[in-house]
């Protein structure tokens, strides 16, 4: 790995990359069209806000996958808490037909999620898989 690809702190270098997974509600097919797109926004901003760097992002209509180095101070449950978080409030804020779809349980995301460290090695491997996920389905 080289040099440049570390993240240097006062006291550390570090390297913290997270594969993140997690599906809305129901495992419902809501992410698609302009859905889709305006997530995609919102999980950028969010990323930049919070200094996530995104390496591979991929909607799919009922699961998200997102790969991100993160700072060496956050725990990876705050990482998903923030995307989760945020990303269903703007997104019912947009969409309130989506608001209205998911009105009984009042919630977008399902409370599970999956995230795996991600090494330099398989960096490549995870990126690829993500990126051919639409090819997939």
């Amino acid at each position: 790995m080289s040099e440049e690809q570390y993240h240097s702190a006062s006291h550390c270098k570090y390297l913290i990359q997270y594969h993140i997974i997690w599906c809305p509600k129901f495992r419902f097919s809501v992410l698609k069209g302009n859905v889709e797109d305006t997530l995609k926004q919102i999980l950028h901003k969010i990323c930049d806000d919070y200094s996530y760097h995104i390496k591979s992002l991929e909607v799919m209509p009922d699961h998200i996958h997102i790969f991100i180095d993160v700072p060496q101070t956050v725990a990876p449950c705050d990482v998903v808490r923030t995307l989760k978080s945020i990303s269903a409030i703007e997104l019912f804020k947009t969409f309130p037909q989506l608001k209205q779809f998911y009105a009984r349980c009042g919630v977008l995301w399902s409370r599970g999620y999956f995230v795996s460290t991600v090494g330099h090695i398989s960096e490549a491997t995870v990126i690829k898989y993500i990126e051919e996920q639409k090819d997939h389905d």
